[in-house]
């Protein structure tokens, strides 16, 4: 069975940092994103990994910030996020699909994905 497991979210002061983790299973996979949604707000790309060759994408508002990275064992990502801010406060998911996909296109196209989790909750207070 395929399934994505996202944990480590919190709540957490602003400027501090959190690590998210998804933990994949029940199927092979090329790549896998990061996204996010705030109350109101539309699913937004945070980053995303091409295993083959470990290229990343970032979102603009996290370059700098955030760092994707892949356990070498498992395929198990991270999301590092340091210096966080009001505004990334959000539901976190992970997303990935069954066939191969370019991070370009699926980061600013959530609904290309057909494979994610069921979200972490950050909280970041200021």
């Amino acid at each position: 069975q395929v399934q994505l497991v996202e944990s480590g979210g919190g709540l957490v002061q602003s400027g501090g940092s959190l690590k998210l983790t998804c933990a994949a299973s029940g199927g092979r996979y090329t790549g896998m994103a990061w996204f996010r949604q705030a109350p109101g707000k539309e699913r937004q790309g945070v980053a995303c990994m091409h295993f083959n060759d470990r290229r990343t994408f970032y979102a603009e508002s996290v370059k700098g910030r955030f760092t994707i990275s892949k356990d070498n064992d498992r395929d198990t990502v991270y999301l590092q996020m340091d210096d966080l801010k009001d505004e990334d406060t959000a539901v976190y998911y992970c997303a990935s699909d069954r066939v191969p996909f370019p991070c370009q296109i699926a980061i600013n196209s959530p609904l290309s994905l057909d494979l994610w989790g069921q979200g972490t909750q950050v909280t970041v207070s200021s």
